[in-house]
């Protein structure tokens, strides 16, 4: 009897990680409020992406258990932020999310060399995450337009880790590589 296959968890990862930083771009270039950010941080990006990032420590697959769940966590965590500061629970200051920002920042840049080892694309999602968090921390810290900045960088990370979630799903359904991921930057 032949093992049944089973899916992929870095495709709904990488699908919950990209709408939601896309949608979030939306809001911070001033195309969206809020609200779809918040419900995307919970659900979408936050609970579905932690999912995924623990069906990835089944696999084995120690980087995308600890990216899918770190950036779920995130998410989760930066829509209850705007929720106390909407309802004014327990403000948090543009420093204070700043810090925050700093912190997902550090962490981000240990992935980066990591994504380097995997391929070109995931490379090139975690190179413009990387440059995204760092706008984003120098926004909170004085330089107010980078957040518009950030928002159109942080469009085509969006799009490259859908890019990347399409290459994983269409080599699948196609049984051959469609859309090339390249060749990892680091040996």
């Amino acid at each position: 009897m032949s093992e049944q296959k089973l899916g992929n968890p870095a495709v709904v990862g990488l699908a919950g990680f990209g709408l939601t930083t896309l949608v979030l771009q939306f809001h911070n270039v001033g195309w969206c409020g809020a609200g779809p950010v918040v419900a995307l941080g919970l659900i979408f990006g936050g609970l579905a992406q932690m999912i995924a990032g623990l069906q990835e420590m089944k696999t084995g697959n120690n980087f995308g258990y600890s990216a899918f769940t770190t950036y779920g966590a995130f998410w989760i965590c930066l829509a209850v932020i705007l929720l106390l500061n909407h309802f004014d629970i327990y403000k948090s200051s543009t420093t204070d999310i700043g810090w925050f920002l700093v912190a997902f920042t550090g962490y981000t840049a240990i992935m980066w060399i990591g994504a380097m080892r995997v391929n070109g694309a995931l490379a090139t999602t975690f190179t413009l995450l990387l440059i995204g968090f760092i706008l984003l921390d120098l926004a909170h810290f004085g330089f107010p337009a980078l957040t518009k900045v950030a928002g159109y960088e942080l469009m085509a990370c969006a799009l490259m880790a859908w890019y990347t979630m399409a290459h994983i799903i269409l080599g699948d359904v196609f049984g051959r590589d469609v859309l090339p991921a390249g060749k990892p930057w680091l040996n």
